[in-house]
């Protein structure tokens, strides 16, 4: 092999490196905007460079930013509340790094999200007594799930703001997601707009359709992964 030809395969060896991590972000925005307008859900079949794979349960969801994101806290809790994007970024913060696991069998490993845990914006609120559980909703107007109020309080529970360590996208579910970590990802709740305190759990989309309530990795929905803890 001549000397020249080693040279453009070292060159383009070096380009491709250079380029991987612009070529991947392309693509997740590329597959993001599809899925997002795609009422086939074929979209939702391909997984990007990431690894992660687009879910939603409605052909579209709206955008949200600074100037029109909110989030409530209401139910039975003592100090209702609405907050803005800026102040879920103004509170504390909470950096965890676990592998993502689908029910469907994917796996994300070590993957970072940071954000506030939602035990603080419970504590804030002030849980009445009778509160036993929380139900979530999502600005897409048809997504909700649910968890027990002590499985909300774990310090691995966060109302995430920022997924590998970038501002949560709008395909990912930005720009606020639930964080469940060590349960199947389909209790991370994209596009999160509402958390209302019950006084019973109230199972979710995905559990009105046979998935179980209590999802934590390797324990339940007949599957053996390996735990994400």
């Amino acid at each position: 092999m001549g000397r020249r030809i080693v040279l453009s395969m070292l060159g383009l060896g070096a380009a491709g490196v250079v380029a991987a991590p612009q070529l991947q972000r392309g693509l997740e925005a590329f597959l993001g905007a599809a899925a997002d307008k795609d009422p086939t859900g074929l979209t939702e079949l391909l997984p990007n460079g990431g690894g992660f794979r687009y879910y939603s349960v409605v052909s579209s969801v709206p955008r949200k930013d600074e100037s029109s994101y909110r989030l409530t806290v209401d139910g039975l809790v003592d100090r209702p509340a609405t907050y803005t994007l800026d102040q879920l970024r103004a509170l504390p913060q909470t950096r965890t790094v676990r592998d993502v696991q689908c029910v469907t069998g994917w796996r994300v490993p070590q993957t970072p999200f940071s954000g506030v845990k939602l035990s603080a914006l419970l504590d804030a609120a002030g849980v009445r007594p009778e509160g036993k559980a929380i139900r979530f909703t999502c600005f897409d107007g048809v997504y909700n799930e649910s968890l027990t109020l002590s499985q909300a309080r774990r310090d691995d529970v966060l109302v995430a703001l920022r997924m590998q360590d970038k501002p949560v996208s709008h395909s990912h579910g930005g720009p606020v997601r639930l964080y469940v970590a060590p349960m199947y990802f389909y209790k991370s709740a994209k596009w999160l707009s509402g958390i209302t305190v019950t006084s019973d759990v109230r199972p979710g989309y995905w559990e009105e359709r046979g998935y179980d309530v209590d999802a934590w990795v390797g324990r339940s929905n007949g599957r053996t992964d390996a735990p994400t803890v």
